[in-house]
């Protein structure tokens, strides 16, 4: 009986000095014979005893089995075993390889996750990470212990199907392993469809999840097909609910003579809408007439939009929602059905229109010496295209061309003065393609921010700077009313620091010792640049180093353009914030209603940004879509490129006219062995010390387009183009 009861605390004590070694180094897996070796065991018996040992533990859920044979601690030992392990929360961002990294919520630095560990997490989940111990001169490291959010449960892919089940190939570059489809979730999908497929069942032991088809897209290649694959991937709507369709149906325009008392009457006034060529949302306007004192009048007239979309009806939920309309490359995705975007709330010309406006008087120098904030009704004169307006700025003649010049140099003081104030010139270069009848892209070309363009912009940004003020700017110790703002944050220290270096190494000087010294050097910088092989690189990060301009209720205001408050007021037909904005500014100035909660409005505003973000991705990738398809028959044709970036895989070369990137692979760059000089943003031949370095003209053959992937691999003509190394 002695000899059990020893037996057992020696059991015991095994057992806990075996959970304190798997506690001190919570992700390395072990085996008995490792174990045995750390606590000093020799002999088979006591071997024995220790495989005993971690099996029960398996049994109890204490510890999993990582790879055959070799335990690791379970997830929820992780957070018992004598709080080894800092816990901190965050975001997955998921890469192709099934490594990841997770971005804390709390503001810290990035967390390390290998493949291993990132346990069934996918992209942009919420999770609890256990942190690793931190080693000397490496990055942060852990493992993934709960999923505390799913963020996502629909993924895009391609069908296969074998004999006894079916697996999706998903789109996503983010999501690195294939989705179990057993025969009887299939849904009539055929083998080699693009499909939706929602995950359900993930087994513990299973490397892969288990989902169902939700919706079959079509043939994969086909342009409709791609487009919608894009929206699906990102969750977005593919059509109206019939609810919201029907109640957008019902809407009249009709205008009664109550309703008219309470506008004011613009339709006298010249009014003019500039859009491009092949818009049909038309929500802005402007006006223009000559006061008795000599001053001018402008009016910035948005689509009141608000009029017709009442809060709680179907059309209102399903606007909020949506966010924002999203414009692919092929076609535009409405926020609202097209009855209104394109309808109703458009402001076509020689059409009396609803409108919302800011209207200001101003002198020759566009002072601003009055305001007015209201509800009109207006009917727009002609409507111009973007190119037409600039061709008279550039001398041609025209329709109204005294009154486009007259608000051209009004909008130029403006554009003068907020530069003179500290804006950033960030520049930005927009990919456009010529498609032909069936969308298929025959060229491409970039479109410039040309006066016309900047004539329009001008005048909303003071309209968006004068609405904000009105409602965010108080006296005394008077509380602003909620508001909604559009924000934009200063710059990470870090990430301007690291951005300074950058431009440092490529023969540019930043001046970071004050807020006007560091705009000065922005736009002295994208000057500077303008034309290089460095541009897009330049600017891109330039852009990244900034915060993201996001909504919110609490006005910080907008660093990059120097403004104190600032709103978005001009664009309710495509974007749900200014929709709120309206119906805010007719709350308190209109109906002189109490403020309403920012817990209320704080969330929207979140929502908001995230749509806007996950919109600016689907257009990029329906832009990527469509330069593959470009050059997928052109394989073997040269074409002249700049490098546009250097990574440890290769040479990125951007193609002049079209602007498409591929990747020339430094395994299959000819005459020479090439290593990367990070550093410098370079790559040099080992043997012959040539040299490629970031903005270098290139000639380039196209060798491969994966469309699927969006991707295209080039070749390199031929390796004379290099300077040599001194």
């Amino acid at each position: 009986m002695a000899k059990k009861k020893s037996t057992l605390g020696t059991k015991s004590t095994f057992t806990n000095t075996i959970l304190s070694i798997f506690g001190e180094q919570p992700f390395k897996p072990f085996n008995y014979k490792q174990i045995s070796k750390l606590l000093g065991i020799k002999d088979k018996a006591g071997k024995d005893l220790i495989d005993k040992i971690l099996r029960e533990l398996l049994q109890e859920g204490k510890l999993r089995e990582e790879r055959p044979y070799r335990y690791v601690l379970s997830k929820e030992m992780l957070t018992q075993i004598g709080g080894k392990s800092k816990l901190t929360i965050g975001k997955v961002d998921m890469k192709s390889t099934g490594k990841a990294y997770v971005i804390p919520e709390d503001g810290g630095e990035d967390i390390f996750i290998a493949a291993n560990n990132t346990g069934q997490a996918l992209h942009e989940d919420l999770v609890k990470v256990a942190l690793f111990p931190k080693r000397k001169n490496k990055k942060t490291e852990g493992q993934i212990v709960e999923i505390l959010q799913r963020t996502k449960t629909d993924f895009v892919g391609v069908l296969t199907i074998s004999r006894d089940f079916g697996f999706v190939v998903p789109d996503s570059q983010h999501m690195p392993m294939d989705i179990f489809v057993p025969k009887s979730a299939l849904n009539k999908a055929k083998n080699g469809d693009k499909v939706v497929v929602r995950i359900g069942e993930w087994p513990e032991q299973s490397k892969n999840p288990f989902g169902e088809v939700i919706h079959v897209l079509g043939r994969p290649g086909e342009n409709n097909v791609e487009m919608q694959s894009i929206l699906a991937e990102y969750h977005y709507p593919l059509q109206f609910p019939a609810a919201v369709e029907k109640e957008a149906a019902a809407i009249s325009e009709k205008v009664s003579s109550a309703e008219m008392s309470s506008r004011k009457d613009f339709r006298k006034i010249f009014t003019i809408t500039i859009d491009p060529a092949d818009a049909k949302d038309f929500d802005d306007a402007l006006s223009l007439r000559k006061l008795e004192t000599g001053n001018w009048e402008v009016g910035v007239h948005i689509a009141d939009v608000s009029h017709y979309v009442k809060p709680g009806t179907a059309l209102d939920e399903e606007a909020k929602e949506r966010g924002t309309s999203v414009y692919l490359v092929d076609r535009v995705i409405p926020m609202l059905p097209e009855k209104l975007s394109n309808g109703v709330c458009s402001l076509r010309p020689n059409e009396d229109k609803r409108c919302f406006s800011a209207v200001f008087e101003m002198n020759e120098q566009a002072e601003i010496l009055d305001e007015w904030i209201g509800k009109t009704l207006i009917n727009s004169n002609r409507r111009y295209a973007y190119e037409e307006v600039q061709a008279m700025i550039e001398g041609g003649e025209g329709d109204y061309k005294d009154e486009i010049m007259l608000l051209h140099q009004l909008a130029e003081k403006l554009r003068a003065k907020r530069m003179a104030n500290g804006s950033i010139n960030f520049h930005s270069e927009e990919v456009k393609f010529i498609l032909d009848e069936n969308s298929k892209p025959i060229d491409t070309y970039v479109k410039v921010q040309q006066e016309s363009h900047m004539l329009i912009e001008d005048f909303m940004l003071l309209a968006n700077l004068r609405v904000a003020e009105k409602i965010g700017k108080v006296k005394g110790r008077s509380k602003a009313k909620t508001f909604v703002y559009r924000i934009h944050d200063e710059p990470n220290p870090e990430k301007l620091n690291t951005f300074t270096q950058m431009v440092s190494r490529l023969g540019y000087k930043m001046d970071i010792s004050s807020r006007q010294k560091l705009v000065k050097s922005y736009n002295s910088l994208f000057e500077a640049v303008e034309g290089k092989g460095e541009k897009t690189l330049i600017e891109t990060v330039a852009i990244r180093t900034m915060a993201k301009a996001e909504y919110s209720t609490e006005n910080i205001g907008h660093y990059g353009l120097a403004f104190p408050f600032y709103t978005h007021f001009t664009s309710p037909i495509r974007r749900y914030p200014d929709l709120l904005v309206h119906r805010l500014l007719e709350r308190y100035l209109i109906e002189n209603k109490p403020s309403v909660s920012p817990e209320t409005y704080e969330p929207i505003c979140q929502h908001a940004s995230e749509m806007e973000r996950r919109a600016a991705e689907m257009e990029r990738d329906s832009v990527k879509y469509k330069q593959a398809e470009y050059l997928s028959d052109k394989i073997g044709k040269v074409f002249d490129g700049q490098i546009s970036g250097v990574s440890k895989w290769g040479l990125f070369v951007e193609l002049k006219t079209s602007k498409c990137e591929g990747l020339v692979r430094y395994s299959e760059m000819p005459g020479d062995f090439y290593y990367l000089d990070e550093e410098n943003f370079r790559v040099i031949g080992q043997e012959f010390g040539k040299i490629f370095r970031l903005g270098d003209p290139v000639k380039i053959k196209v060798k491969k387009v994966d469309l699927l992937k969006k991707q295209m691999d080039f070749q390199l003509m031929d390796t004379d183009q290099a300077r040599s190394f001194k």
